[in-house]
């Protein structure tokens, strides 16, 4: 009974997300190092900013540092290939530096301990469209999980550790 009324609550939710933003402008399907698919990320841009919804399972339980990186490729099982945070405007990392923080950087993502974790956040400092803070620019964004928390202060990752599971953004048809 828990397991049906948890799955009609993710559909409702989901369902009342499409309702208030309408369909995602963009998306990203977040795989670990072995290439399985562990989440999912939707993005929509209004007055308000960015919004980013992530929906994930299967990561190890506790928080984890969350970022937009630089560059929109996710080779395993690192994921160096994406880059350092996305950072057009060269600050310091952190929500809570006061010479930041990167346009990429995120609140943690926090995992419970059947591995399930959800982070809806809007931010004003990307943008879907064009210009120097595109998510779409040349060479595309990722969103990156990491092993560890951030701590929102430490220069340039906010000593988040190894990268986890990655996906890359791609606009939504």
């Amino acid at each position: 009974m828990r397991a049906a009324w948890l799955l009609l609550s993710g559909v409702i939710l989901g369902g009342c997300a499409t309702l208030l933003h309408g369909s995602p402008q963009a998306t990203a399907d977040l795989k670990n190092a072995r290439g399985e698919a562990v989440g999912t990320a939707s993005l929509w841009e209004d007055a308000n900013g960015v919004r980013i919804i992530t929906q994930v399972r299967g990561i190890p339980p506790g928080k984890h540092g969350f970022h937009l990186h630089a560059a929109g490729k996710c080779d395993p099982p690192e994921f160096t290939t994406a880059g350092a945070h996305f950072n057009p405007g060269r600050k310091r990392h952190g929500l809570k530096s006061p010479q930041g923080p990167h346009a990429g950087d995120l609140p943690n993502l926090e995992v419970a301990a059947d591995g399930s974790g959800r982070l809806q956040y809007v931010t004003k400092l990307v943008t879907l469209g064009s210009g120097p803070a595109s998510l779409f620019d040349a060479d595309g964004t990722a969103l990156v999980v990491h092993a560890n928390p951030d701590d929102d202060v430490t220069d340039p990752t906010g000593n988040s550790g190894g990268r986890i599971a990655c996906g890359t953004l791609r606009k939504a048809s």
